[in-house]
C-alpha cells in the first residue's frame, strides 16, 4: 500500500509540474486523513479588514470524493471581491490530498497536499501549492501543522515561490462542539524570507462542530476570528467552512 501511495503521488506531481502557486480570507487548515468513498460538498467563505481600512472577501464551492483509502480529490469554483470592486469569479482549483501513513501508525500522522489553480486572470498562469501535512493527538487534544510551498508557472511574469504555514489546535470536548485556535502565515520567498514586518501572520480562536442530518450524512463546520500580528497581515479576518458529507 505504501508503494502505491508514493507511486500515485509521484505521478500526480510529475503531471502538474509539467504543465503548471492565492490564499486569502477563505483559507482553511488541511488535515492529512482520507476516508474512502466519502463524498462532500464544501463551502468556504471569509472576509478581512485590511490595515488601510478597505475590506475584501472570498468564497468557494467544491465537490470532493475519497477515491480510495489514501487519495481524496476535490474541484472548486472560487470567487473574490477585491477592495472597491464587485464580487467576481476568481479561479478553478483542483485539490488532491494524499494520506501517507495509517492513523496512529506513527507518533505523527502524515499526508501530502497537491493543489492546482487556474486563475481567471490568465496572466497568472497556473498556481501550484504543495507540501506536507502533519497531525498529532494527545488524548482529547488534536494538533495540526502544515508547510505549503506556492508557485506560479506559465505566467506572463516571474513570481516568487513562497512558503506558507497553517497551524491548528483543538480540544474535542464533544462531537457537536469543539474549541481551539488557528494560525496562518506567509513567510515570503521560500529560500529568502521577507523581513518580519512584511510577513503575514494571523492567529485567533476557532470553533468546530459536527451534526448528523441523515443515517450516513453529516454537516461539519469550523470558524475562526483571526487577528493580524504583523504589519504585512490584514487587521482582522473572519473565516468559515461548512462541509456536507454523504
Amino acid at each position: 500500500m505504501q508503494c502505491n501511495k508514493l507511486a500515485g503521488l509521484a505521478l500526480a506531481l510529475s503531471a502538474v509540474m509539467a504543465t503548471a502557486a492565492h490564499a486569502g480570507p477563505a483559507e482553511y487548515v488541511y488535515t492529512p486523513m482520507v476516508e474512502e468513498g466519502e463524498k462532500e460538498i464544501d463551502f468556504k467563505s471569509g472576509v478581512q479588514k485590511n490595515r488601510d481600512g478597505t475590506s475584501q472577501s472570498a468564497t468557494s464551492l467544491g465537490f470532493g470524493y475519497g477515491v480510495n483509502s489514501w487519495w481524496f480529490t476535490e474541484l472548486y469554483g472560487k470567487y473574490k471581491r477585491a477592495p472597491g470592486e464587485a464580487n467576481a469569479f476568481d479561479a478553478w482549483e483542483w485539490e488532491n490530498k494524499f494520506q501517507l501513513t495509517e492513523a496512529g501508525q506513527y507518533a505523527v500522522d502524515v499526508g501530502f497536499l497537491l493543489e492546482v489553480e487556474r486563475p481567471q486572470d490568465r496572466a497568472e498562469g497556473y498556481e501550484l501549492s504543495y507540501g506536507p501535512l502533519f497531525q498529532k493527538e494527545w488524548g482529547k487534544v488534536q494538533g495540526n501543522f502544515n508547510l505549503i510551498w506556492q508557485k506560479n508557472v506559465r505566467a506572463s511574469e516571474a513570481f516568487d515561490t513562497v512558503l506558507k504555514y497553517q497551524a491548528q489546535v483543538k480540544y474535542r470536548a464533544s462531537e457537536q462542539l469543539e474549541w481551539g485556535a488557528q494560525a496562518f502565515g506567509n513567510l515570503g520567498q521560500w529560500d529568502k524570507w521577507a523581513p518580519r514586518s512584511e510577513q503575514e501572520h494571523r492567529v485567533g480562536p476557532a470553533l468546530f462542530g459536527k451534526f448528523r442530518v441523515g443515517s450516513h450524512e453529516f454537516v461539519k463546520w469550523n470558524a475562526a476570528l483571526l487577528h493580524g500580528i504583523t504589519d504585512g497581515a490584514a487587521n482582522n479576518t473572519l473565516r468559515l467552512q461548512a462541509e456536507y458529507e454523504f
